[in-house]
């Protein structure tokens, strides 16, 4: 299974996922990649108590899909939690958080409040990996990859694996 996985995962990034696109739609394809990334991120031990949590904020499928997908797995010993942000007020601590497109004229409001804070920034935007998201989604000649911002990983004291780095765009 966990080889199927690593399977999927690099051929979505190898090929791009252009013809798996018309069987999948893009909230699934993006919630897939998600949870793959997990797993190629370390995050500080003082962070690894109490339940995993991954929020999103503008994706109302993303959220959905992620809770029937992944909601009952865990990732270590932390249970996954999902949650569903609909400001940026209400946004709270969290591992990971996907922000949509939709919301993304609020990323400046998002960054400074996570500023300094050990949450991986997923965005779907152009531009928000410059910006200082810490993976964006972008497509290249009709394929989805995605941009990995180093510099902004650091500054949330995440590490990622060698392989994650591997297949991104490095900005």
């Amino acid at each position: 299974m966990k080889l199927t996985r690593i399977f999927l995962l690099l051929f979505l990034f190898v090929f791009g996922v252009s013809q798996v696109k018309a069987q999948r739609p893009m909230h699934e394809i993006h919630s897939m990649m998600l949870y793959n990334f997990m797993k190629y991120v370390n995050w500080p031990a003082s962070t690894t108590s109490g339940d995993f949590v991954i929020g999103v904020i503008g994706d109302t499928d993303v959220h959905d899909t992620l809770i029937k997908w992944y909601g009952a797995k865990s990732k270590g010993a932390q249970k996954i939690a999902i949650k569903q942000f609909n400001s940026v007020a209400e946004i709270t601590d969290c591992h990971v958080l996907y922000i949509s497109s939709r919301k993304s004229s609020d990323f400046a409001a998002i960054k400074s409040k996570l500023s300094g804070k050990p949450t991986l920034t997923i965005t779907d935007k152009p531009g928000l990996g410059k910006r200082g998201s810490n993976i964006n989604f972008k497509t290249v000649s009709g394929k989805l990859k995605f941009e990995l911002n180093q510099s902004s990983l650091e500054e949330s004291n995440l590490k990622v694996s060698s392989q994650l780095i591997g297949m991104s765009i490095l900005i």
